[in-house]
């Protein structure tokens, strides 16, 4: 898929280091665009504040994947999307890659979090099993159905356990 958001995502890395701007809502991916950035960025901390509930795992896949679908539809840009924890374990993970992609998102990122997930800034964190991730980000890409959607692992060891972890 020659230009799908995923490959258009990947070219503007291959190019140059990129910013990539968090937008939570139509008229922010509107403004980044006409700015002249070349990728937009859904953060689960902005998208949970723009709602009015704390980052601590409230707001649902749908909700996520509605907003996604929204930016996408408002901004040409490719969207990268926090996927939270992937909203339960590798099965639901596949699910969580299915709607985002079929959302018109580039990519999405997936965190190491156990539930109830909170935002990485946050203390009280608690981790997953490096196994249980690892089986999440199989799960992610098995699950995509165009190769060049973007999948990101990221972990909150150095606030749990520090830089080593």
């Amino acid at each position: 898929m020659q230009d799908s958001p995923g490959a258009r995502l990947r070219q503007a890395w291959a190019k140059k280091t990129i910013a990539i701007p968090g937008v939570f809502n139509a008229l922010v991916a509107r403004i980044a665009e006409k700015l002249g950035f070349c990728a937009l960025y859904l953060s689960g901390g902005a998208l949970s504040a723009a709602t009015g509930v704390p980052d601590v795992g409230l707001v649902t896949l749908t909700e996520f994947v509605d907003e996604a679908r929204r930016l996408t539809q408002a901004s040409s840009l490719p969207l990268l999307c926090d996927a939270d924890t992937g909203f339960g374990e590798a099965l639901n993970v596949e699910r969580t890659v299915r709607l985002f992609e079929s959302a018109g998102v580039a990519g999405i990122h997936l965190e190491d979090q156990q539930l109830p997930k909170r935002c990485g800034h946050l203390s009280g964190k608690a981790l997953v099993e490096p196994e249980a991730m690892a089986a999440k980000v199989r799960a992610a890409v098995a699950a995509r159905r165009d190769p060049a959607f973007v999948i990101i692992a990221r972990t909150d060891a150095r606030g749990v356990h520090g830089m080593e972890d």
